[in-house]
């Protein structure tokens, strides 16, 4: 069986896994206070082109959302997001269980817009009885998002000048960030970000680590005391140095965004072969996930060799999710796409 139903089922990149390997009996402090956590941050600042970011590591990114959501937002405020998004579908209430009301907003494809986000936001300003409804005070996006699809550079411009205009934080989820980054579409650089929101994460778990975020938070409003609130919700790991040679690894020589590139390069080739046998795909997705609609048929040949993620039925069809990753063999997809062009 090959496995296509996620970008999470291998380890790590070999070079990860050497460093581990080459550094396992080193002494080092705890808790994110060594050198590679320092050389991992400044190699995320020097990629960014900026000095002035925090950068803090911690273990998933269900964990990274709410701790991050939680140190920025008083108890009457809420965060606004797409029905899809992370956070409401996908984290079991983590970032309500902090006590922060999430306020979705209806999305097919999984984005929002700056229209969407002032008109709820408005709403509440204008509701006679506002002190008794959740204040939003937050908006999170994923880049990309649950769907495949990714923001540009405009769309995310629009957003954040909203957000500017409204007191909102802008918070961006990059959980598969490199395979945004990588895939033909996009025209986000990955140093545009600290220009465009208060605060990113950057996928390692997605993305070529065993495990990891790196939380990039470039609001001064929003650094200070952050250690604290990392602390409280258990997210800051003893053995940090973890963490940090994770990174420094994957921001050494730029492995991030060459890993990242293999997927897409693979993605593309999936995506041509389903459009090639006039399968449709679900999602407009550019990057590693891919959603055709297939038939029962159809389906039910491709699961004798592969798996994948059931999605949906849409127009009596079924959505199903096929992803590529950083560790995905160029042999497996030849088999895939030669069952492809079987069907």
């Amino acid at each position: 069986m090959i496995r296509f139903e996620s970008d999470y089922t291998q380890g790590a990149v070999p070079q990860i896994l050497d460093a581990l390997l080459k550094t396992n009996m080193e002494q080092t402090p705890g808790y994110g206070e060594d050198k590679y956590c320092l050389s991992a941050a400044d190699k995320i600042r020097k990629e960014l082109g900026r000095d002035d970011l925090a950068v803090h590591f911690l273990v998933g990114g269900t964990q990274t959302n709410f701790t991050f959501i939680a140190s920025c937002l008083r108890p009457h405020e809420g965060v606004i997001s797409a029905s899809t998004g992370h956070i409401n579908v996908h984290e079991t209430g983590a970032v309500e269980a902090t006590g922060h009301k999430i306020l979705p907003i209806p999305s097919f494809d999984g984005k929002i817009n700056a229209q969407q986000i002032e008109e709820m936001v408005v709403a509440h300003e204008n509701d006679a009885s506002f002190e008794h409804i959740t204040k939003p005070k937050m908006v999170y996006l994923s880049m990309p998002t649950e769907n495949g699809t990714i923001y540009s550079n405009s769309e995310l411009e629009a957003i954040y000048d909203c957000c500017k205009r409204k007191n909102l934080i802008l918070y961006i989820d990059g959980a598969r960030l490199g395979y945004a980054l990588m895939c033909k579409e996009n025209d986000v650089a990955f140093s545009d970000l600290p220009n465009l929101c208060d605060a990113f994460y950057i996928g390692g778990t997605k993305v070529g680590a065993l495990f990891g975020e790196a939380l990039v938070i470039v609001n001064d409003r929003y650094k200070e005391d952050f250690r604290y609130i990392e602390k409280q919700k258990g997210a800051m790991l003893a053995k940090g140095r973890l963490l940090g040679l994770q990174f420094d690894t994957l921001f050494t020589d730029g492995l991030y965004f060459e890993i990242s590139k293999h997927a897409m390069k693979l993605a593309d080739k999936i995506r041509d072969a389903f459009k090639e046998k006039g399968i449709k795909l679900l999602y407009d997705s550019p990057t590693n996930q891919l959603f055709p609609m297939l038939t029962d048929e159809e389906m039910n040949k491709l699961k004798n060799d592969f798996s994948f993620s059931y999605w949906g039925k849409f127009d009596g069809l079924n959505a199903v999710r096929f992803c590529t990753s950083w560790a995905t063999q160029e042999s497996d997809v030849a088999a895939l796409l030669k069952a492809i062009n079987e069907l």
